[in-house]
This record gives structure tokens, C-alpha cells and sequence, in this order.
């Protein structure tokens, strides 16, 4: 099975990027701008005021500065908003001028913070790049990340009197390949992707009860989202064998062997130098299946690979791979987590 860590693009949606609650808007514009000169700053208006909306807003003025508002919802998972940087670093007056709760504010001058001057035509343009930076989890034999890396490389472009401003770039993941390799035992990993349509309904109780088909995959996922995993023993009948799962880990390679890797479930535990913990979900009688000691299940916080030398996120897929300990009796002992 394999999946995607998604680093993941602004809202840019309408019904997504102007749904801002009233104590959390920032004022966009002068006191008292209309729908249509709101709408031209790339801001949103609620018939009141204009406000910013949840993403990353990059204006221009006429006297020679950038202004960007950067939104913590602007990404999934939240964007840490300190974390946020441009060329020039944080030091004033690179940093914000302005933070809430929601938003951090920048304005600079379009020859300060790292940016640079071309002529494109007869255009005078300002360019520079907003990037987050992140935490990286390190293991024995790979990194890994659940935090969002951005990158934004924006402008500011000059003719007369006309002025642009213009996104240039935003960090993507392109989909990757499906993978399919055969095993020597019949035995199934698979992902869940069952949902709640009932007031009150507790997803964990719902998640497994529908799964991702073949054709579905490979599955996309933003970082930290959760992934519900579940492995099986096919064609058993046999009410006395017991699943354990030994080891479990990822790679970013069909060839399971491969590096990086990032363990998930060490001698069938949830791997204790992750700081989000591998989830084990107990499978009994209530789960309503007719064998519950062939089924082995367990939630996974998404994440992408980080390259050991930069540091840098890795657009790649994410694939599991797994161990197990063995088929055993219930009168056989077994490992418990602590």
C-alpha cells in the first residue's frame, strides 16, 4: 500500500478562504472600500468590510513596499506562523509588523529582505519567497516530518502607473505511482475510509467499517491527518490463531529494505521516539467480526520524508511495510505495550 505526505496549497476556494470568524478578521483596505476594490487587493467583503481571508495575500503599494498577510490556515496542518521567514530573514524589518491569533502582518520595502531586481520587458520587477521552516523527527534509519513546509515565492511588479502583484510558486507533491507487489503469505494490509453521516457517530467506530479499493490508490493524505491501518489474515478460519504484528515501517520505495525508513510499531509497540505516537486500536467481539484475533489495527499520523543532508521535505511516496511476529494460539504468550 502507498500514500502520499501532501505539503499542502493555500485555500484558495472562495466559500473556503473568506469563511473567517468575525473575531479573527483583519481589516483589508481603507475604512470604508467597496465590494470591487476589495475584490481587486485580493481580499474578501462580507457587505460591511473588507477583511483577509485564509490564505497568503501578497499586495503592492504605489510608494514601493509588500505587504503579505500569511494566514495559520492558510495550510493543512496549520501553518506555525512563526516558523514563517523570508529571504532576509526576521530581523526588522523583515519581520511582522503585526500578529493576531490568525494572521502574522509583513510590509517592507520592495528593495529590502533578500529581494531582488529584474527588468522582465518593459516591467520593473520585485521578487522574493516566503518559506516555513519545520520539525524533523530523527530515527535510526530515516527522518521524517508532520509539520507543513511552505514555500512562496511572490512579486511585485512596476510599469507607470500600473502595479501587480503576483504569485509565482507554491510547494506541491505531485501524485505518485500505485504500487502492488505480491507476498508470500495471504495476509492483507489495507487502509480504512469509513465516515460519519449520523449526529453523534464517533469515527473511530465507523472508520473501518469500508476501505480503500485498488483502483483508489495511491492515497493522498496531509501531514498529521490520520491513516487507519489494518492487516488480516486471509482464508483462516481457525478461532484460536492469534495476529502479532512484529515490526512495522515505512519507506519511500517499493524494495522494503530500502532507506529512509520510519518505524511505526517496533516488536508489535508503537515506536516510542515518534512524538506522535502510533495509535493501537483494540479488536474484540464488539467489533462485530466474526474472527477478531486475525485482524490487527492501528492509527498513523501522517508524514513525509526529510533528506538527511538538507533537511528538506522529499517528494515522494510514503509505503508500508510490515513483519509478523507470528500466528499464535491463545494459550501461547504474548508482548504486551506498556
Amino acid at each position: 500500500m502507498n500514500f502520499e505526505g501532501k505539503q499542502p496549497a493555500p485555500q484558495a476556494e472562495p466559500f473556503q478562504k473568506c469563511e473567517v470568524e468575525e473575531y479573527e478578521k483583519v481589516q483589508c483596505g481603507e475604512p470604508g472600500i467597496n465590494l470591487a476594490n476589495c475584490e481587486a487587493v485580493n481580499c474578501c467583503f462580507d457587505g460591511q468590510q473588507c477583511y483577509y481571508g485564509k490564505t497568503v495575500t501578497v499586495q503592492c503599494t504605489r510608494d514601493g513596499q509588500f505587504v503579505i498577510v500569511a494566514a495559520r490556515d492558510s495550510t493543512l496542518p496549520r501553518l506555525s506562523l512563526d516558523s514563517v521567514s523570508l529571504l532576509g530573514g526576521r530581523e526588522p524589518p523583515c519581520g511582522p509588523v503585526g500578529t493576531t491569533v490568525s494572521f502574522a502582518i509583513y510590509q517592507f520595502p520592495v528593495t529590502a529582505c533578500g529581494t531582488t531586481m529584474m527588468m522582465d520587458g518593459d516591467y520593473l520587477v520585485y521578487e522574493n519567497k516566503m518559506t516555513s521552516s519545520y520539525e524533523v523527527g530523527v530515527g535510526p534509519l530515516g527522518s521524517i516530518t508532520r509539520d507543513s513546509s511552505y514555500a512562496l515565492l511572490f512579486q511585485c511588479r512596476y510599469f507607470g502607473t500600473s502595479i501587480e502583484a503576483l504569485v509565482l510558486e507554491v510547494n506541491t507533491v505531485p501524485p505518485p505511482p500505485p504500487v502492488a507487489a505480491p507476498g508470500p503469505l495471504r495476509v492483507e494490509l489495507r487502509l480504512a475510509n469509513g465516515q460519519c453521516f449520523v449526529k453523534g457517530c464517533v469515527e473511530e467506530d465507523q472508520v473501518y467499517s469500508s476501505y480503500y479499493s485498488e483502483e483508489e490508490y495511491p492515497v493522498t493524505k496531509v501531514l498529521r491527518e490520520p491513516v487507519y491501518v489494518e492487516v488480516r489474515i486471509m482464508e483462516r478460519t481457525d478461532p484460536n490463531i492469534v495476529l502479532n504484528l512484529g515490526r512495522c515501517w515505512a519507506t519511500s520505495s517499493p524494495e522494503p529494505t530500502s532507506l529512509p525508513q520510519w518505524d511505526l510499531l517496533v516488536n508489535g509497540c508503537p515506536y516510542q521516539d515518534d512524538r506522535y505516537l502510533t495509535n493501537l486500536v483494540n479488536v474484540d467481539v464488539s467489533s462485530g467480526l466474526q474472527f477478531p484475533t486475525h485482524y490487527k489495527r492501528f492509527v498513523v499520523k501522517m508524514f513525509t520524508f526529510v533528506d538527511p543532508a538538507s533537511l528538506a521535505p522529499l517528494k515522494e511516496r510514503v509505503i508500508m511495510f510490515f513483519l509478523l511476529s507470528s500466528f499464535v494460539f491463545l494459550s501461547s504468550s504474548a508482548y504486551f505495550c506498556s
